[in-house]
């Protein structure tokens, strides 16, 4: 079945993968008001219903996957505050990018990155809260904040020195510049890197397997990774514990292990 969330975002569920597109090509995939709200609805979305069991988060066109914030809507809304004397020209960060992250890290099934061309500020970080990013040879990266006197957000300062390490994230941030997908892939910000022409077909098939995959041991997974970056092995010990009782009670590994046995494909229910 096919749910046009709105123009800017395009919200799909075919055989419980949820692709999402953000859809501004012309603007290089920016986030104006309507894309933002689209985009957060359409992960909710996907975290709650349960016929979903992975999504892939990609973009149209060839030549961005989202560039940030759209900035000529920014500079409109820091405009109308100098003159009216009041406002936060950054709300939009508690109000969308923040449960546009959260969405991302706390759905409990994976989510792919399918990056097709410029991933910067806020774009960046979506991408980077993904579970898996599988990128065109011809996209690039950069963390854009300092560029336009601003903080990182969308997750950025979390996320990023925990796949590249404090002093690259640093200097990232710091000086910020377009890295190509071979340095990105290098320093660890990618998990596929494969020809452009091939990028559509390739995420759709990373995230067709996880969505015909075991969907609790996913989540446990997930939740294993984002325990352990902040906490002490013995503490990680006992979380994996825990996930690991509750995948092991799942459908899917009784399936798993009668499959084994059997030489056979198991093929998964998802719980």
């Amino acid at each position: 079945m096919a749910d046009h969330v709105a123009d800017t975002v395009l919200y799909e569920v075919t055989d419980g993968l949820a692709t999402i597109t953000i859809n501004r090509p012309d603007a290089m995939n920016a986030m104006n008001t309507a894309a933002k709200v689209a985009l957060r609805d359409a992960l909710q979305s996907a975290a709650a219903d349960t016929a979903v069991r992975a999504v892939l988060l990609t973009a149209a066109g060839s030549r961005a996957f989202c560039v940030g914030q759209d900035l000529k809507e920014h500079v409109a809304t820091l405009t109308a505050i100098r003159e009216s004397g009041s406002g936060n020209a950054l709300s939009t960060v508690q109000e969308h990018y923040n449960p546009v992250v959260r969405a991302i890290t706390e759905m409990e099934k994976p989510v792919v990155a399918g990056v097709n061309g410029v991933a910067a500020g806020a774009g960046f970080g979506f991408a980077l809260a993904c579970d898996y990013r599988v990128v065109a040879d011809s996209a690039s990266f950069n963390t854009s904040f300092a560029g336009v006197a601003l903080t990182a957000d969308s997750g950025v300062s979390w996320t990023l020195p925990r796949l590249i390490g404090q002093s690259r994230a640093a200097d990232l941030l710091l000086f910020p510049r377009s890295i190509s997908a071979q340095d990105a892939y290098e320093l660890g910000i990618v998990n596929r890197l494969v020809p452009a022409a091939d990028l559509a077909a390739e995420a759709l098939a990373v995230a067709r397997k996880l969505a015909d995959g075991p969907t609790v041991a996913y989540a446990a997974l997930k939740a294993s990774l984002a325990y352990g970056a902040g906490h002490t092995l013995s503490e990680t010990l006992e979380k994996e514990d825990e996930l690991q009782t509750k995948a092991g009670a799942s459908e899917d590994h009784a399936i798993a292990v009668q499959a084994f046995l059997d030489k056979a494909k198991p093929k998964y229910l998802g719980r």
